[in-house]
């Protein structure tokens, strides 16, 4: 039995369970702050049984060679193969792996979030446990954040060797349409690896599917962040486990990105647009059919609307309530996002440092 501290400042018993992965010190809570950390590598497995304990002597290399002080973070997203199991000998064999097994498949999502929040480092790695990111590259993603002060680096995947039309295309249509609609002027959203600032972690929350977007959050809250070419690997072993459907998840998730960067605060002007465009449209629909019964020859008590133009009165009609209805959604969210704000004591802006002269 080993005893370790919760950020709360309680102290839990962790007991080691025999013969299965689990067989840890089950902390079930995120580690307190690192004693000197410098780097975290945090990487997600799912079915990558094959793979872990390559990745694992090559990340050790490598960061070996650096020479400073650093942790892995090995997250199962509820393999159904040996992953869990191999993973496990792995951190029982090495007080620098920490190994966080979920309770099922989440998500590669989900999955990096329960790594960032058992990270302890300064700097966090983050990488995919396919093999088809090259530990070797380490160096060179942290090259510019140590020496530029960059608060991320992403990996850009520059020679691709997917199939061109399952992984190439569909991801190179995503990632013009996600550079436009955030702003953020780099090649690869998609790939994993990326190196960041544990402040930088701390303001940007991850739901759903939205580890792709990072660069776009990122931007919101005002990092600097550049790209650095990565090599980009024939997967070696097992098969991907990713497919077209992902592309279309990543268009329906642009929305999302669009509003949290631009209208996150004020949400009445992502409606008010749509409602003003609806409301001009019906009330000009409604004021040409009242036109054409005042000009009409039959006069106006014989020109029958409903017979003659029902169907476009009722569409009048709609986008009038339409837009009524954009108007109050608009205005019960500025409600909800000050409630948001208020109630946590978060504030609308981000401070990268606070400068003052101290008098002597």
């Amino acid at each position: 039995m080993e005893e370790t501290a919760t950020p709360s400042g309680k102290r839990h018993l962790m007991a080691a369970a025999a013969n299965s992965a689990s067989a840890l010190h089950d902390c079930g809570a995120p580690s307190p702050e690192g004693e000197g950390l410098t780097y975290s590598v945090v990487v997600p497995f799912y079915n990558e049984a094959e793979a872990v304990e390559e990745l694992y002597r090559r990340v050790t290399a490598v960061m070996d060679g650096i020479g400073k002080p650093y942790e892995m973070i090995f997250v199962d997203d509820g393999s159904k193969d040996e992953t869990a199991a191999v993973l496990g000998r792995i951190a029982e064999a090495d007080a620098r792996v920490t190994f966080v097994e979920l309770r099922r498949n989440f998500g590669q999502t989900p999955a990096l979030a329960a790594g960032f929040d058992h990270s302890r480092g300064e700097i966090v790695i983050a990488m995919d446990g396919d093999l088809q990111h090259a530990p070797e590259d380490i160096p060179a993603m942290l090259k510019p954040l140590e020496e530029d002060g960059y608060d991320l680096v992403s990996g850009w995947r520059k020679r691709r060797v997917d199939n061109f039309l399952i992984r190439r295309l569909p991801s190179l249509v995503a990632n013009r349409m996600m550079s436009k609609l955030s702003g953020v002027k780099i090649h690869d959203f998609g790939t994993t690896f990326k190196v960041y600032r544990r402040d930088l972690l701390q303001h940007i929350k991850l739901y759903g599917e939205l580890h792709r977007f990072i660069p776009a959050l990122a931007s919101a809250v005002g990092a600097r962040m550049c790209e650095v070419p990565i090599q980009n690997i024939v997967r070696p072993k097992g098969k991907s486990n990713y497919g077209i459907g992902r592309t279309l998840r990543v268009a329906m998730d642009l929305l999302t990105v669009k509003f949290l960067i631009q209208y996150f605060t004020r949400p009445l002007h992502f409606m008010g647009v749509p409602a003003l465009i609806s409301f001009i449209v019906g009330f000009g629909i409604e004021v040409a059919i009242i036109i054409e019964k005042a000009t009409s020859r039959e006069g106006w008590n014989h020109f029958h609307v409903t017979q003659v133009r029902g169907p476009l009165m009722m569409i009048g009609i709609f986008l009038m309530l339409a837009a009524g209805l954009l108007l109050v959604a608009g205005l019960l969210g500025e409600l909800i996002v000050r409630t948001y704000y208020e109630s946590q004591g978060k504030h609308i802006y981000y401070v990268r440092k606070v400068w003052k002269k101290i008098k002597n």
